[in-house]
């Protein structure tokens, strides 16, 4: 079976230009795909159903936040401002919990193209879904975004299986308060099951690996930033009788390049 993860950045750059993250993770050809920061717009592009539609594929979406989307941006070579993560992008405005600055509302209301909608996390998979259901995780103060994790119980070939799809937090914001809550909800599933956990955990592995005892890496390649990546924050971990036979990572146009595994059961 092939895993998928790949955040699609609500299908724009941090300059709010159009990129082509849905038909890139449309191309990874998966059985299980996981797209955190997927787009659900209200009178524009829904990207899940276009997933769906198209890969044939069954699923969750969980909204996490009310957001608006620029589609009309212009800026030079770089994938958004160089103080983005200081000053806030172009491309993707939360006005749910946390009130504009001054200068991100005059850019947003100089922008010709402004679309409302639902940003979150989807799960997505070719195989029989026999339960699907999504646990909240709760908001950290530091955040403009609710955080959940969607959980997928599959039949693999006549074999059960849990997938756990998240999009995490930053370390820097407390994201290890969620992934306690994440690991205690792991291991509350039946321990003979094949668990996988997948998704941007906007962490590397090493700490993981204190949040996540027993896991195993299933997928190495560096995934963020996309243009010149120096780490792996997107994961493909596993607990059970998994075994690796490839994985790569490959760029689509968002900020973080797509993470893929080519997973068996023993």
């Amino acid at each position: 079976m092939r895993v998928a993860t790949f955040n699609l950045h609500a299908g724009v750059d941090g300059w709010g230009r159009p990129t082509s993250a849905l038909e890139h993770a449309m191309s990874l050809q998966a059985d299980v795909l996981i797209c955190p920061e997927t787009w659900r717009g209200d009178d524009g592009p829904d990207f899940f159903a276009d997933l769906q539609a198209r890969l044939s594929m069954t699923g969750l979406f969980v909204p996490l936040a009310r957001a608006e989307r620029v589609t009309t941006g212009h800026a030079g070579a770089t994938w958004q401002p160089r103080l983005a993560h200081f000053t806030g992008e172009h491309g993707l405005y939360f006005t749910e919990h946390r009130t504009l600055s001054a200068a991100q509302q005059a850019r947003r209301t100089q922008s010709h193209s402004v679309e409302s909608g639902e940003w979150g996390l989807s799960l997505l998979t070719r195989y029989p879904v026999t339960a699907i259901r999504a646990q909240a995780l709760g908001r950290l103060p530091r955040e403009r975004v609710r955080r959940t994790v969607i959980i997928a119980d599959l039949d693999v070939d006549g074999r059960p299986v849990t997938v756990l799809a998240i999009h995490g937090a930053h370390l820097s914001h407390g994201s290890f308060r969620q992934y306690r809550r994440v690991r205690a909800i792991a291991d509350g599933i039946d321990p003979g099951r094949p668990l996988l956990l997948v998704g941007d955990f906007n962490s590397w592995r090493p700490p993981l690996r204190l949040f996540f005892p027993g896991w195993r890496t299933l997928a190495r390649a560096r995934t963020w930033p996309a243009r010149r990546p120096h780490s792996q924050i997107d994961h493909i971990l596993g607990r059970g009788p998994w075994r690796s036979t490839a994985s790569f990572a490959s760029d689509g146009g968002s900020d973080h390049l797509a993470l893929c595994a080519e997973l068996e059961l023993d």
